[in-house]
């Protein structure tokens, strides 16, 4: 039997609101489902916290209002946020990429959380 989660879009407000909403959805309140992209990726695998039977789905309601607060001023942000961390050699790239979202231009943090989906699982997220 398919194992439905939902996420609440309204609950969606940025990138650490949208994975304390898919760890709830997945394990209850206080719940993990990874705490970033790389770890949500090894979760949807099959990774801690999915069915062993891997009979599942994700409803992301309300996902406009999701995709909103996950925007262009959140990428900014967590590009922002990146920048400050990674290697002196991999800045340049991510302060390139910070001004194209900054222009309007490329995927957006919402983009990002869709992309890993259709990578890790496709077809098992349904934007509602």
């Amino acid at each position: 039997m398919t194992t439905t989660y939902v996420i609440e879009g309204a609950e969606v407000t940025g990138l650490d609101s949208f994975f304390k909403a898919v760890g709830e959805a997945v394990n209850g309140p206080g719940g993990y489902f990874g705490r970033n992209l790389d770890a949500l990726a090894d979760c949807l695998s099959g990774g801690f916290g999915t069915p062993a039977d891997g009979d599942f789905v994700f409803e992301w309601h309300d996902h406009e209002l999701s995709r909103r607060a996950l925007g262009r001023e959140e990428t900014v942000r967590q590009l922002g946020l990146r920048a400050q961390r990674v290697p002196p050699a991999d800045r340049a790239e991510v302060l390139e990429h910070l001004a194209r979202v900054r222009a309007g231009q490329g995927p957006t943090v919402f983009d990002w959380i869709v992309q890993v989906f259709e990578e890790r699982a496709p077809g098992r997220l349904l934007l509602r």
